[in-house]
């Protein structure tokens, strides 16, 4: 009984060892942003991270919207 429980256990290793050589290499993540990536900026007002190419700037902050660039930055955490 041992001894055919040590062939599964090889057998089923090798089986594993070689889909896992077998599998193209996943890409690494690179630390620099794709080439087409925009960077994200976060809402002054409601916190929601939009492109910063879709946000509003004013006075050093980011907005998601025109209502809330109006509204102005949220204080506190109500």
């Amino acid at each position: 009984m041992g001894r055919l429980l040590f062939w599964i256990a090889l057998i089923a290793l090798a089986i594993w060892l070689w889909r896992r050589f077998k599998r193209p290499a996943a890409p690494r993540p690179s630390e620099k942003s794709e080439p087409g990536a925009t960077p994200m900026v976060r809402c002054a007002h409601c916190g929601v991270h939009v492109p910063q190419d879709h946000a509003l700037p004013h006075d050093g902050n980011w907005y998601c919207s025109k209502l809330h660039l109006t509204q102005g930055p949220k204080h506190g955490d109500g």
